[in-house]
């Protein structure tokens, strides 16, 4: 392609909820876009040149279809003129970042615009997992009225453990303490200001928590640390009758592990949003009728796209007019990646 007079942004899948900000980037880039093919094709446009000149891409969490990971493979082969990659989602295990890192790219994610969409989706799943609602919902839609419903829990005095307390871990804490649960954490290390753990929780240890919860929320990031962290030794460890919810990442937790702890009536219940192997789900999960199953679906609603696209457009124009990203992730962070 000729050289275009403007740096150039591609953007990977659709903007869906703030087009006119996405269009209003013309005045400052050329703007293209992918919205079809796959992993193929665009490895072998990166390698043939089409591609070259690109400053910055915009991605989608759903663009994963027409490129694959962003892993060492794809990232070998993306233009040297490529500097910048705004990531639409707070998780970023799509990206190798590291790697980003070593090749001079700097890469953002939306945080924050996430939290409170994905808090209210782990409360739903929560008070679900509870009351194992798939039963009797399902029953009246046969028309069996409650079905073979059996008794739930109520959330009231029981303790509440949430994995990971950073932006969504802490929204969803505040959202739990009308509920009157006991809040207690763990984390990497304790959150020191009061404004990252609003609710005043108790930080306990990693085992410490997987023993004394009732339910157990995932809030975890995805990296090589937290990949199947909760698996057949660590369900052993739990209370007997615990729920566990998860609208984090699927492979923080070994799916198989969690089918026969459900099984064997270790876990009363699970709430998930998120799975090993999507879009696939393990078939014990499925005809489990004391799972709640949701597919990945924590910030599908108009206000949470919109922010977060917006987050990602303002990334891009940060780019274009300052020559750096809003929000980089820790990794790229640190490299003071600039264009």
């Amino acid at each position: 392609m000729p050289a275009s007079p403007k740096p150039i942004v591609l953007l990977l899948g659709e903007v869906l909820q703030a087009q006119n900000e996405w269009k209003a980037l013309s005045a400052l880039a050329e703007l293209r876009q992918i919205k079809d093919g796959d992993r193929e094709e665009f490895l072998d446009d990166c390698e043939s040149g089409v591609h070259d000149g690109v400053l910055a891409i915009s991605r989608t969490y759903d663009s994963v279809k027409l490129t694959g990971r962003f892993d060492r493979e794809l990232i070998d082969l993306l233009p040297q003129s490529l500097k910048f990659i705004s990531h639409n989602g707070a998780g970023y295990d799509q990206i190798d970042a590291e790697t980003c890192a070593n090749r001079g790219i700097s890469v953002s994610n939306t945080p924050g615009a996430v939290d409170a969409s994905t808090a209210n989706t782990a409360i739903y799943l929560l008070l679900g997992a509870l009351r194992r609602v798939h039963v009797p919902a399902t029953a009246l839609r046969e028309g069996k009225w409650r079905g073979s419903m059996g008794l739930g829990h109520d959330p009231e005095g029981k303790t509440l453990g949430i994995l990971g307390m950073g932006g969504i871990g802490s929204a969803f804490a505040l959202r739990a303490v009308p509920f009157d649960f006991k809040i207690q954490y763990h984390n990497r290390n304790p959150v020191v200001h009061p404004s990252k753990n609003p609710t005043n929780a108790k930080y306990v240890g990693f085992e410490e928590l997987l023993r004394t919860s009732d339910v157990i929320s995932i809030h975890l990031p995805l990296n090589d640390t937290t990949k199947r962290m909760i698996g057949r030794e660590q369900f052993a460890m739990m209370k007997d009758g615990v729920v566990i919810v998860n609208t984090a990442r699927g492979k923080i937790v070994d799916e198989r592990a969690l089918v026969e702890a459900l099984e064997q009536g270790k876990v009363f219940a699970a709430g998930l949003d998120v799975y090993e192997k999507e879009p696939e789900i393990h078939p014990g999960l499925i005809k489990n009728d004391n799972v709640v199953l949701m597919p990945h679906i924590g910030t599908a609603t108009v206000e949470t796209l919109r922010k977060m696209e917006i987050l990602v457009i303002d990334n891009i124009r940060s780019v274009l007019e300052k020559g750096c990203l809003l929000t980089p992730v820790v990794e790229t962070r640190r490299s003071k990646l600039k264009r």
